[in-house]
């Protein structure tokens, strides 16, 4: 805003008239309208980033939900002696001295499509893996789906829809533990599910891992 200051004659002498307001320059205006566009632009920045972190937080949410889920069928399975305590190691193992097998152990190795576990109408050797997610025998299973209750927020009503899985891939890996004297605990075992997944947004892959402990006693 710019100020002026009249001299005023009046009967030979000089008076000055305070200073009168004339409004903003042009200038002033174009800098006020400049330093307002950037601060706009900066909020809806911030506006975008909350939205995509929003939805990033729901695949983050559901890659736990899926690792603990898998832990669970493994817990699950050793408490109701479904399988042996040599089951629970990745396929192939040669460590076996509960069934005295040359090989044992169940689980796929590496990371794998999120697969159905076997169901009920397996045969064979897979039929005692009913329910256990990430073993061999669900290697060419349906994908799992994640099942979302609908606008009535109510599950197992007509408007439920289906979200595949296609994103998401999982490994288990069981390993062995020792003691401080380089000794193997032969009643114990780390148990790490890595969740592998891209978010829509980022298109970058993500990683989350669980490590846990299962031992062969309830």
């Amino acid at each position: 805003m710019t100020r002026s200051t009249k001299t005023i004659r009046h009967g030979g002498r000089r008076r000055q008239r305070k200073h009168t307001a004339e409004g903003f320059s042009l200038i002033e205006v174009l800098i006020s309208m400049a330093v307002l566009t950037v601060g706009m632009v900066s909020l809806l920045g911030v506006f975008g980033l909350a939205m995509a972190s929003t939805q990033t937080a729901q695949q983050d949410m559901i890659a736990k939900q899926l690792a603990n889920e898998a832990y669970e069928s493994i817990i699950t399975a050793r408490n109701t002696t479904q399988v042996t305590f040599d089951d629970i190691q990745n396929a192939g193992s040669t460590y076996c001295p509960i069934t005295g097998n040359a090989t044992c152990g169940i689980f796929s190795t590496g990371l794998q499509p999120m697969y159905q576990a076997i169901g009920a109408s397996a045969t064979g050797t897979c039929a005692a893996y009913e329910g256990i997610l990430g073993t061999t025998c669900d290697v060419g299973q349906p994908e799992q789906t994640l099942q979302d209750p609908g606008a009535d927020g109510v599950f197992q009503t007509a408007d439920d829809t289906f979200i595949p899985l296609t994103g998401y891939q999982r490994s288990i890996t069981i390993g062995f533990l020792y003691d401080s004297q380089g000794n193997l605990i032969s009643s114990l075992r780390s148990i790490t599910i890595t969740m592998q997944y891209t978010t829509a947004q980022a298109k970058t892959q993500k990683t989350y891992i669980m490590n846990s402990l299962i031992s062969q006693y309830q």
